[in-house]
């Protein structure tokens, strides 16, 4: 394991007390591994290609099917 000296500011501190307090965490090193590990499962999604979000926006653009009562028009019972 590394150790490190790092100077952080107030805010940085108090987040860090909420991260370990929430998470019951014994110290605040816990509390930075935790937030950089989800900072990496944040950054590691994928971003939605250009031709995915083209499509999308072709589809919402396009009109409305009204279906009126639903259970009805397929013949499902009502719950």
């Amino acid at each position: 394991m590394v150790q490190a000296l790092v100077e952080i500011d107030e805010n940085t501190n108090r987040v860090l007390n909420i991260v370990k307090a929430k998470y019951n965490l014994k110290d605040k090193s816990e509390a930075i591994t935790l937030v950089v590990s989800e900072y990496v499962d944040y950054a590691d999604e994928p971003e939605l290609k250009p031709e995915f979000i083209e499509k999308m926006e072709r589809i919402a653009k396009q009109k409305n099917i009204r279906v009126g009562d639903f259970a009805k028009r397929y013949g499902l019972k009502g719950r």
